[in-house]
């Protein structure tokens, strides 16, 4: 068995989140398997005896982390794993479920086929952003999903420029733009008009938001391309850059972001019929299977 020490992460206050946990440990234990709880989940249901561990503590020693909540909660622990590139997998108590595609109800014989051998995983590369401001680092952060700079407080575009590789781009009036991998192609760069790119490909898109010019469109690049957004005039501190969503740094007019391929990424596992067309059709609610497909 490849996976012999368990890491469990889960959110807190998510429905079902306490019996899910305990129903996750009796099919682990089952299988002989030591499993370790974030300590932020033993302290929080303490009459169920979780053993505990801290964060750092699971990436260091785990062979398999498991999130218990939604893309969100995945999101989370995957920019801190992702240095020990660790395989993950997720279990899905939110509402899209792209990168937590285990279902509670499906919990049990999902993960005993992945137990013994029978799974997929795929490799996802992260993001490094850091914002350099007279030359230093005021602000840093990983991202699995996307760097997205944007207009706040203020109903004002911001105007920025964005150079690739040492090669000057466009400068643009924008709301802002997405700096998006893959995976994080189904997210906010898809409601702002972006491609969705197959998960494996090594490939960034540049998404901008409610630009001024009309035929600005979405740009895909190489992902070890070196990308920087200079930040001409933001009225004062109408900018901000978020990783995932999840960190918010504020800009300033002449701060550079420059955002890099680092050497982490996040080994996703997956059940053994995971197809990511599947996946695509039943979170998007594209059209149903041809017939004949239905009729296999």
């Amino acid at each position: 068995m490849k996976f012999n020490k368990i890491g469990v992460i889960g959110k807190f206050g998510v429905r079902n989140i306490e019996s899910t946990l305990i129903s996750l440990r009796s099919i682990l234990e089952q299988e002989k398997l030591e499993v370790l709880f974030e300590d932020e989940i033993s302290n929080l249901y303490p009459e169920q005896n979780f053993t505990a561990a801290d964060r750092l503590y699971l990436a260091e020693y785990c062979d398999l982390v498991i999130v218990v909540g939604g893309d969100g909660s995945f999101l989370d622990a995957a920019r801190f794993m992702a240095p020990w590139k660790k395989p993950m997998l997720g279990i899905n108590l939110g509402r899209l479920g792209f990168l937590t595609d285990i279902a509670p109800e499906s919990m049990h014989d999902s993960l005993k086929a992945i137990l013994h051998g029978e799974y997929k995983s795929d490799v996802r590369f992260v993001l490094q952003c850091k914002i350099l401001r007279e030359g230093k680092v005021v602000g840093q952060g990983l991202a699995m999903n996307d760097v997205v700079l944007h207009k706040w407080k203020s109903a004002r575009m911001i105007e920025f420029e964005t150079i690739i590789d040492g090669e000057f781009v466009n400068t643009q009036r924008a709301d802002g733009v997405i700096v998006s991998t893959p995976t994080g192609s189904t997210a906010y760069a898809l409601s702002g008009g972006g491609p969705i790119l197959e998960p494996s490909l090594e490939a960034l898109t540049l998404v901008s938001i409610c630009p001024h010019t009309l035929s600005n469109r979405p740009l895909v690049v190489r992902s070890d391309k070196n990308i920087e957004i200079v930040l001409i005039d933001n009225n004062s501190e109408s900018a901000q850059i978020t990783c995932d969503g999840q960190i918010n740094m504020p800009g300033l007019a002449g701060d550079v972001i420059e955002i890099t391929r680092p050497d982490y990424y996040v080994e996703l596992i997956h059940p053994k019929k995971h197809e990511v067309f599947e996946v695509l059709r039943a979170k998007l609610g594209w059209s149903d299977l041809p017939k004949q497909l239905k009729d296999r």
